[in-house]
């Protein structure tokens, strides 16, 4: 997990801030790649306040075809925040398949009662159409 905080001073007010990981609620990606084509990935996150922005992906190439990939939301602090109940954000990110063996992607989902790291994991194989 990224949790990282700053004070920005702009002579007007200071403004906290820190960086926060959000729960994976759904993804879409295809069933399969097409070797050498590039893919757009969305995936839908639950928004926990108004206080949550998209900062970006914690995207993390592991051993062999293995991906990472966690939601990061810029977090303000110190302000009137209002929780959200049912507000859902979807970003997209591209992948270019680039080797014939399967890839396995790790979307990260929060922690389970015992403190481990949760993921929501798809297989997608590779279609070589050489």
């Amino acid at each position: 997990m990224i949790f990282n905080s700053c004070v920005v001073d702009d002579n007007a007010s200071d403004v906290q801030f820190s960086f926060e990981l959000v729960p994976v609620d759904s993804v879409e990606m295809p069933l399969a790649f097409s070797l050498g084509s590039t893919y757009t990935i969305s995936v839908t996150y639950k928004r926990p306040s108004t206080c949550h922005a998209f900062s970006n992906f914690e995207y993390v190439q592991q051993t062999g075809n293995v991906r990472t990939v966690a939601v990061v939301n810029f977090v303000t602090i110190g302000t009137d925040c209002e929780t959200l109940e049912e507000e859902f954000k979807t970003e997209t990110f591209g992948f270019n398949a680039l080797s014939s063996e399967p890839y396995t992607f790790k979307f990260w989902q929060g922690r389970d009662d015992e403190g481990e790291d949760i993921y929501l994991v798809y297989e997608v194989p590779v279609n070589n159409n050489n």
